[in-house]
């Protein structure tokens, strides 16, 4: 198995797309890439902590390539809005693309570069590439959250 760690906005719907990837075998969100030790979800709201959002990925590389979830990860998203997805707004839902190994930082870095060229973004992608950092998982609550709001509806 291997990790990966992404940013897209608000983590319940990021988590969501990744969630149903053929290959992805788990899925948690929670806060990535700030200076605040064990952040709850009002520190990261707040704006105090630097973290992002993020979801972190388990997945099968014999299955899922990293750079598949790379496409999933642009396709989600608008990588050309600077701290902000729709209407949430502020740095923990920036995007970015966390690595847990150079040779993500490598493929990462590629793909945003070919997406870039690619024409389909009107605007500059302002997509960060980081190191990944220590990752606080966000409280149970949070997690799976779409999938749980439609368990409470049935």
């Amino acid at each position: 198995m291997e990790k990966a760690t992404f940013g897209a906005g608000c983590f319940w719907g990021v988590e969501a797309a990744f969630a149903q990837v053929k290959g992805v075998k788990s899925t948690s969100v929670g806060y990535m890439g700030g200076h605040f030790p064990n952040p709850c979800y009002l520190d990261v709201l707040s704006r105090i902590t630097g973290h992002a959002e993020v979801v972190q990925v388990e997945y099968d590389p014999e299955i899922v390539r990293y750079e598949e979830l790379l496409e999933v990860f642009w396709q989600i998203h608008d990588p050309t809005s600077l701290n902000r997805q729709g209407a949430d707004r502020g740095e923990q839902y920036r995007s970015v693309i966390f690595c847990h190994n150079t040779q993500h930082e490598e493929t990462a870095r590629k793909s945003k570069r070919q997406f870039q060229l690619s024409g389909k973004f009107d605007k500059a992608i302002v997509t960060e590439i980081k190191p990944a950092s220590a990752y606080y998982l966000a409280d149970e609550s949070h997690q799976h959250y779409f999938e749980k709001q439609k368990r409470q509806i049935k």
